[in-house]
């Protein structure tokens, strides 16, 4: 099995990365195109696989070929191989925003007629220390062992989840976009303790750990977040003052605000 890179950039490197630690594929069996000479020989000694500038040579190899372009060049690439791509090629679109009906409409126009296996995916940064959440939904004509294959590469890196179409604009907000809302969030934490006279990397450590502990703590244990909250606010306590401030400073409604802004955003590219 030959898998085919267009695109080396953040996600690609995570997904190649958690596919060699895994051992699901070797170095010899990843193929990967990237756009600067540059970038593809530091991918290819990063790595160890072969990284061209063409995407075509990679699209007539590949048996598994991920799609990591930006959303504003999909068109542009699918025009560069449609003509090319084997009817048996299994594509996965880690872009944002493009349906599998608009990608299936860009491959038809080369005869394919729209009949490509194709599966969308939404992973997040957290996958480049193995530790993502993918999002995924298949078309109708990938069959099971090709969705078990997919599955085994998207947990290569994390977690799998698949959900239907009309959510995968919504899981590219609560899953994509909210590292960058948690990072504010931590350094928020860290930003309130060096006010306090903590030295700024400490007060990191703690932040990052406490959220890092936080997450791991709801997900083993499979209580609901607000649970777990009540356990450490106690009556007359000193927690319960700043879900206060908290809650007088609109924090819910603001991270809600965050996520449907996302949504709607993604809806337009």
């Amino acid at each position: 099995m030959k898998l085919g890179f267009i695109g080396l950039g953040n996600m690609a490197s995570a997904i190649i990365g958690g596919i060699l630690k895994e051992g699901i594929a070797a170095p010899e069996d990843i193929i990967g195109s990237a756009r600067t000479e540059k970038t593809a020989e530091k991918k290819a000694a990063e790595f160890g696989i072969e990284v061209c500038t063409e995407n075509r040579k990679v699209a007539e190899q590949a048996d598994v070929l991920v799609l990591a372009v930006k959303p504003q060049f999909f068109a542009e690439v699918i025009a560069q191989i449609r003509d090319i791509l084997r009817k048996e090629t299994l594509v996965i679109s880690v872009a944002a925003g493009k349906t599998m009906g608009y990608i299936e409409e860009q491959f038809g126009a080369s005869g394919n007629g729209g009949g490509i296996k194709l599966i969308r995916c939404m992973p997040n940064t957290p996958a480049l220390v193995l530790e993502g959440c993918t999002g995924f939904c298949v078309n109708g004509y990938v069959n099971s062992d090709e969705k078990e294959l997919a599955e085994r590469l998207f947990a290569s890196f994390g977690k799998a989840i698949e959900v239907p179409e009309r959510l995968m604009d919504t899981v590219g907000s609560v899953s994509g976009s909210s590292p960058a809302f948690v990072f504010m969030f931590i350094e928020a934490l860290a930003d309130g303790a060096v006010a306090e006279g903590m030295p700024r990397a400490q007060a990191l450590e703690f932040a990052a750990q406490a959220v890092y502990g936080s997450a791991k703590l709801l997900l083993e244990s499979g209580m609901h977040p607000g649970e777990l909250k009540d356990m450490v606010c106690s009556p007359g306590g000193t927690t319960m003052q700043g879900v206060r401030a908290l809650e007088r400073g609109g924090m819910r409604a603001a991270v809600m605000d965050a996520v449907i802004a996302c949504v709607e955003k993604t809806k337009k590219l």
